[in-house]
This record gives structure tokens, C-alpha cells and sequence, in this order.
């Protein structure tokens, strides 16, 4: 159990906004009333402080604006069975935002600042942390370049924030997606492993004209022959062929996904072949017309599991069967729902309590 050591100022908000909260919960459009704020100058991580969530200011030469060092992590604190709250593997988004900030140039944050901070502030909020099925309390902490400069180097300083917002699902139905073979969403040796917010920019042009197109999201697919899958849309891909959980091998251009990881850990522990290699869209056709194909899915911290009904390939539209009851998709998510309530084991202690 991690020690308080820190001193964190708090300033509590005057007026809880929860009572104006829309019990429908719509993705990311409501925050809760505290944030967490701390600052690097000088070499050093300042005083940290937990703030009544509201806007900042920051200067027009600001660095990360105009030169991108810009950071974030996507995870989720869950309601008990016990009427507790826990949080989800907070130390994988630890190593992986420090992962990303080495990448992008920034400094590292130390674990006791990052966890100490998170528990501080949702201990705070705990009250906005939802209780319906399939709801959440979805987590950002990010950083930022601060620096009031124009030029193109790495910022002196920085701020590191984590703010909260109760949601419910991300997607309520499957999705049609469609193989990007045109556009890149990251190369090997860019930053498509880390979690910087130019990727995110980058994508929203191509995913808006497949959107046009009718579809929710895209397999981005490898940057230099458009034949590899990399990951679908904002979540990593998986696909169940012939019985084996296939996924793409991670690289500089896939993002470690910690559902990903999950989802792995889970089909091995019911005995299933998991297969991380490369998987090409035309082994996916083929498989599908062969019968083989039999789920196809999206995993990631807002989603967690989004099957997918319908794949776009060259101008057509192919129709994935329905997905059984027992398929490893369902088994698999109703797992993971089981461990993050508290209501099934947490074998490999992944939960940490609020």
C-alpha cells in the first residue's frame, strides 16, 4: 500500500456541481469539481495542489501549441460491489506516461507524485465515481510544455494535471469500420507507441472521411505497404481466427495498450493460443471468407471491448457473423467487468483501492 509522503495543497471547491449531472452520462462532455496540478521548473517538480476544476491561462508563445509536447493517459476508477471504489492498473499508465514523456522530449514524473495525486484527488471526488452497469469514472492525467517561447526546442517547463469525468459506454452498438490503406496513422521509429496528442490530430482527417462514408472508425494499417494491421481507430485490434486470439505484435507504431494487455493475460488464463504477430488485411478477408473469421474487435481504456460487425475492404463492405453467446469476446469482457466491480478474483492484482 502506497504511503502518503506527499504534501499536497488542497483547495476545495465552494459549490458541488454533481447534482446538475445528467444521469445518461454522455462520454466525456462532464468533468468532476477537483483537479490535480503540480509544475516542473527549474529542474524540479514544484508544490502539487489540488485545485477546484476550472480553465487556465497560458501564454499565446506557449511552446506546447505551437511545437506539440503534449502528453496524456487514457484509465478508469470503478464502484465496488462492496460499495468501495478501486482504480485499474494505475502503475501500467504510470510507466506508460513516462514512456510517452521520454519519447516527446519531457520529464519523467515519479510514481509516488503520479499515485499519490490520483488517490488524493479521487478521494476527494469519490462521490462522482457512477454506480450504473458499464458506467465509469474515466481518468486523464497529462502534461504539457509551458514554456512562453518561440523555438524550436524542448520546454524548461511543464505541468502535469489529472482531471475526472463520469461516463457510461463509449460505443452502444457494433462497429462498421473499414482498412485505412492510403493515410498513415504512425510510422516505425515515429512516436506511435506513445501517447502524444499530435497522433490523436493526425487521425481525425481520415477517420472524418470514413465517418462521411459511414463507418465508425478505421484499421489503420502499416506505413510502408498498407498490407499490416496496426490498430483500429483509437483501440488496439483483435481477431479470433480458426480459435487463436490474433492480435498485431506491438512496435514503435502501436501503442501498449495495458485492455490489450488485459485481454491477452485473460485468454491465456482460459487456455487460449494468443498469437502477437503480424496480420495482414488480406489474411483477415481470406479468413472471413473462409468461414475462419470468427469475431473481430477493438480493445482500449474507453471502449474496453468493441466488437466489430462490418469490415470495408477495396471499395466493399463484408459482413462479419454474429457474435455467439460464448464467444471469447463476451467471456473475456464479462471477466474483466468481474475483476474491475470486485465481484470476481483479481488473480494478477490489478485493482488498487481509492
Amino acid at each position: 500500500m502506497m504511503i502518503d509522503i506527499l504534501p499536497i495543497r488542497t483547495q476545495r471547491s465552494t459549490t458541488s456541481r454533481l447534482a446538475e449531472l445528467d444521469p445518461k452520462l454522455e462520454f466525456g462532455k462532464v468533468y468532476s469539481d477537483h483537479m490535480f496540478v503540480v509544475d516542473f521548473h527549474n529542474g524540479e517538480w514544484q508544490e502539487a495542489q489540488i485545485l477546484p476544476f476550472g480553465d487556465m491561462v497560458v501564454s499565446p508563445a506557449n511552446s506546447a501549441l505551437h511545437y506539440g509536447q503534449a502528453i496524456f493517459e487514457g484509465m478508469k476508477a470503478y464502484h465496488q460491489a462492496d460499495g468501495g471504489v478501486a482504480l485499474f492498473r494505475p502503475s501500467d499508465n504510470w510507466a506508460r506516461f513516462n514512456a510517452s514523456a521520454e519519447r516527446m522530449c519531457m520529464p519523467h514524473i515519479p510514481e509516488e507524485l503520479f499515485m499519490q495525486g490520483l488517490l488524493e484527488l479521487l478521494r476527494l471526488d469519490t462521490a462522482w465515481v457512477p454506480t450504473a452497469t458499464g458506467s465509469s469514472l474515466y481518468i486523464r492525467p497529462f502534461m504539457f510544455a509551458t514554456d512562453g517561447f518561440i523555438g524550436v526546442r524542448p520546454s524548461e517547463s511543464y505541468r502535469f494535471m489529472i482531471f475526472t469525468s463520469p461516463v457510461g459506454l463509449y460505443y452502444n452498438k457494433a462497429l462498421r469500420v473499414r482498412f485505412e490503406q492510403k493515410y498513415v496513422r504512425s510510422a516505425e521509429g515515429g512516436a506511435g507507441f506513445a501517447k502524444n496528442a499530435g497522433n490523436y490530430g493526425a487521425a481525425m482527417y481520415p477517420t472524418k472521411l470514413a465517418q462521411a462514408e459511414g463507418y465508425n472508425q478505421l484499421i489503420w494499417t502499416d506505413a510502408s505497404e498498407h498490407q499490416y494491421v496496426e490498430e483500429s481507430g483509437t483501440m488496439n485490434a483483435v481477431f479470433v481466427i480458426d480459435g487463436r486470439v490474433v492480435t498485431p505484435a506491438l512496435s514503435t507504431s502501436i501503442l501498449d495498450g495495458i485492455t490489450r494487455r488485459s485481454v491477452l493475460q485473460l485468454a491465456r488464463d482460459m487456455g487460449l493460443v494468443v498469437e502477437e504477430r503480424k496480420v495482414s488485411s488480406r489474411e483477415i478477408m481470406e479468413a472471413l471468407a473462409a468461414g475462419k473469421l470468427e469475431e473481430a474487435f477493438g480493445v482500449g481504456t474507453a471502449a474496453t471491448i468493441a466488437p466489430i460487425a462490418t469490415i470495408g475492404y477495396e471499395g466493399q463492405d463484408y459482413h462479419l457473423p454474429e457474435v455467439a453467446p460464448n464467444a471469447f469476446s463476451k467471456r473475456v469482457g464479462a471477466a474483466l467487468d468481474a475483476i474491475r466491480s470486485g465481484e470476481g478474483a483479481d488473480v494478477h492484482n490489478w485493482m488498487v483501492r481509492v
